[in-house]
């Protein structure tokens, strides 16, 4: 045994000599896919992981970009005589790396969960101080993709503990999508970009549009909630580092409006997109907004930059996102309780974003074609005004461009 651990001593010590950070050239676009949390929470276990996989295929969710599969909490099983974590083997009686090899035979990546302090969330196995060797054993696993936690971490500091698990996870040699989520208390969004490719910047999301769920000692949050919240930070978000609004409750009950709003504001904030219902129950409606290419393209766009709300007119949000060859994406919000007209004069718009300077200009002199984001086709051009009608806390998402 005293020979086991001077090994192990001494293969963590060179670990920690590494200056590492993360793996750049990952996540260069919104991170896409799945996790089992909103609608399974504990109930998790490889016969229900293996038909989420298969779903996402046969849905066409994988054909429109997603392809993280992520086990969130209550994976875990006991630690050997060494520290190294292994699944418990009730739930995932063959084993994570079988359960990653089929994923990954499926054309998708695998995630996994783990957490900053003594415990996680859920009160299983935490990767404080075994961050080298949980990091060694995703590596030997195949992950692809890391969701780290912020529990049971008293007297620890965010600004080290992330980017430790950062360099165990670079000193492993697997490349892995590291996903921190302290809910934005530290304000990772002004030190995490060299740690990791994206940050919570709130706390949890709550299945409802407009909403609070105050637990005492903390709250959930619904869609507009986090909205607020998440846009004051574009200045922080581009490729490869992005401000993370926590998943999507699309799929989940919410009405069909609703989630389409939901699912239109994370594509014009660059969010990741990671769907959080149950893929083998979806309706057609659940399918069609989440598997929506046009606005796919607008959140997957590689110049990853985060859009802004110009103005407020009505209860109608004004929202723009610049898309790469000039091309503009324009959303119209509407938060009220009923339905509003609107009437754009291309003519005489002319709005420059102060973030990045770039210009979206409809004079006369400048005329662009408008596809509707939601229909999936082009509607005309900037020759002469739109009318449209936003229906009841709905959007209506335009692309605006130029003809090649």
């Amino acid at each position: 045994m005293k020979t086991k651990i001077f090994i192990l001593s001494a293969v963590l010590f060179l670990f920690q000599r590494v200056d590492a950070q993360k793996y750049d050239n990952l996540a260069l676009t919104p991170p896409m896919g799945w996790n089992s949390w909103n609608k399974f929470a504990q109930n998790v276990d490889e016969k229900m992981i293996r038909e989420i996989a298969d779903a996402m295929v046969a849905t066409g969710m994988k054909d429109a970009g997603y392809e993280y599969i992520v086990i969130d909490d209550y994976w875990h099983g006991k630690r050997d005589s060494l520290g190294f974590i292994h699944p418990d083997k009730d739930r995932f009686p063959s084993g994570i790396k079988a359960l990653a090899d089929y994923i990954h035979s499926k054309g998708l990546k695998f995630g996994i969960y783990s957490c900053a302090g003594y415990e996680t969330c859920g009160h299983q196995p935490g990767s404080r101080g075994y961050e080298y060797q949980d990091a060694l054993m995703y590596a030997k696993w195949g992950v692809d993709y890391l969701k780290y936690d912020w529990c049971s971490t008293k007297y620890i500091n965010t600004k080290e503990a992330y980017p430790t698990m950062s360099k165990a996870l670079k000193a492993a040699g697997r490349p892995i999508v590291f996903s921190l989520c302290e809910w934005g208390s530290s304000h990772p969004w002004e030190w995490a970009g060299e740690v990791g490719h994206l940050w919570r910047t709130t706390g949890d999301i709550y299945n409802c549009f407009d909403c609070v769920d105050d637990h005492g000692d903390w709250k959930a949050y619904g869609v507009l909630q986090i909205m607020e919240l998440n846009q004051k930070l574009r200045a922080y978000a581009g490729p490869g580092k992005w401000n993370d609004p926590d998943m999507l409750e699309v799929g989940n009950g919410m009405a069909a409006n609703e989630a389409r709003a939901h699912f239109s504001l994370w594509c014009i904030m660059a969010s990741p997109l990671i769907a959080g219902n149950d893929l083998r129950a979806m309706d057609a409606e659940t399918i069609s907004i989440l598997t929506n290419k046009d606005m796919i393209t607008v959140d997957q766009d590689s110049l990853g930059i985060q859009g802004f709300r110009y103005e407020v007119k009505d209860s109608v949000e004004t929202w723009l996102k610049p898309l790469k060859n000039n091309a503009w994406a324009l959303m119209y919000f509407n938060r009220s309780h009923s339905p509003k007209s609107i009437e754009v004069d291309w003519k005489n718009l002319q709005i420059t974003d102060t973030l990045t300077g770039k210009t979206l200009n409809t004079t006369q002199k400048n005329i662009h074609l408008i596809r509707d984001l939601w229909l999936n086709k082009e509607i005309g051009s900037t020759k002469k005004s739109t009318k449209m009608i936003v229906p009841a806390r709905d959007v209506f998402c335009l692309k605006i461009y130029r003809k090649e």
